[in-house]
């Protein structure tokens, strides 16, 4: 595994066990979202990883090298997901270490902020949400959804996304769930705003008669 693939993995599980696990268990609420250096809560307790640390009020844990078990420890809450929500997630126990490369969170902080801004400017009525399933930062405009994702199995690199709830056919799709676009393929934000405008346009037209691209 790289240090970017651990580091991806660390940070999924910093968001769903140490910020959406306890939120949950307060609030009834899984939504996190991104900040300037790193994620934080969307309701109680006010909890945010600020690409070192994890902030829970005047406490701060520096989680490198950490199980989550022991950050949580130290800032008061209990780590764990949410429970009975959804199948899959960052597949982290309380009791792993949380091993982060400095790069590589500077990078996937990058590329989440890019998403969040890009989101925006694209729905300006839409909130992004940073999700604890999948941890990806994204919205749903009518059947659709936009978002950026930090890498996955099918594409291990920060990734732009538009994903149809009914599957489109054309060149423009070119994943199972829609089309994606590496993040180091887009000259900026304004660029990763066009690919959700074109999967838009395209998004709009009948399944069966989607020839552009």
């Amino acid at each position: 595994m790289t240090a970017s693939d651990a580091t991806r993995r660390s940070l999924h599980g910093i968001a769903e066990l140490l910020l959406a696990g306890p939120q949950y268990r307060a609030s009834t609420e899984i939504a996190l979202r991104v900040t300037a250096d790193g994620f934080a809560t969307t309701a109680e307790p006010d909890l945010r990883f600020d690409g070192v640390a994890v902030v829970h009020g005047d406490r701060r844990v520096a989680v490198a090298g950490l199980s989550y078990a022991d950050v949580a420890d130290g800032l008061g809450v209990v780590a764990g997901r949410p429970q009975d929500l959804y199948p899959d997630g960052s597949n982290a126990r309380p009791a792993d270490v949380i091993s982060l490369d400095p790069a590589a969170v500077r990078a996937l902080v990058a590329a989440f902020v890019a998403g969040d801004e890009a989101l925006r400017r694209f729905a300006p009525e839409e909130r992004p949400v940073l999700w604890p399933e999948h941890f990806d930062v994204g919205i749903t405009v009518g059947d659709v959804n936009y978002g950026l994702a930090p890498g996955d199995d099918q594409l291990p690199e920060p990734y732009a996304y538009v994903g149809p709830h009914t599957p489109r056919t054309g060149e423009f799709w070119n994943m199972p769930f829609g089309a994606a676009k590496p993040l180091h393929a887009f000259a900026d934000v304004a660029a990763i705003v066009a690919f959700f405008e074109t999967g838009r346009r395209l998004a709009a037209a009948a399944p069966a008669d989607d020839k552009n691209h």
